[in-house]
């Protein structure tokens, strides 16, 4: 079975970093996944299954942790004891918060018009946006620049929200 001592990283042999292949991830998952799936462990006795049960929910979960920017983000963060999501500290720069505020009356304005276009733009803005932050992440990450990557984090995390935000009002306006 697994190391539940292990952190996400070392589960999946990786390097524990922002950046990584994420091929070496999706090669390890698929290995680990198939060597702990609780099918493979059903004629055990019930603690082999309970194990085989636990160590798949353990790597699923790992998974979908360094899958997701964000998650992985924060992840590496709370390694080193940082919670860049603390309900306490959810201050974010005044630039940022007035050009998301600007962004989404522009999403209400191109709601109101039926305006798809618009929306789809603002959503290619977004995404290059989260690009770039995700870039400049990944460097303070990497670069072991705690507070500032803390920060970019909670502003990734605005921007994903946005994000789905405008697809659901693509997919609204074409439903």
């Amino acid at each position: 079975m697994i190391d539940f001592s292990q952190d996400y990283f070392a589960l999946f042999g990786l390097p524990p970093r922002y950046r990584f292949d994420p091929q070496a991830l999706e090669l390890a998952y698929h290995t680990l996944q198939r060597a702990v799936h609780p099918d493979r462990h059903a004629s055990g006795d019930d603690a082999e299954r309970r194990l085989a049960l636990q160590s798949s929910a353990r790597v699923n979960e790992a998974y979908q942790a360094l899958k997701d920017p964000v998650v992985r983000a924060q992840y590496l963060l709370s390694l080193r004891g940082i919670d860049a999501l603390a309900e306490t500290d959810t201050a974010l720069p005044m630039e940022f918060l007035q050009r998301e505020l600007e962004r989404r009356e522009a999403m209400a304005e191109a709601q109101a018009r039926g305006d798809p276009g618009g929306l789809e733009a603002l959503l290619q803005q977004v995404r290059a946006d989260a690009a770039a932050l995700q870039a400049a992440l990944a460097d303070r990450l990497d670069g072991e620049t705690w507070n500032a990557a803390r920060e970019a984090v909670r502003e990734l995390r605005f921007l994903t929200k946005v994000a789905a935000d405008l697809e659901a009002a693509i997919a609204e306006g074409e439903g």
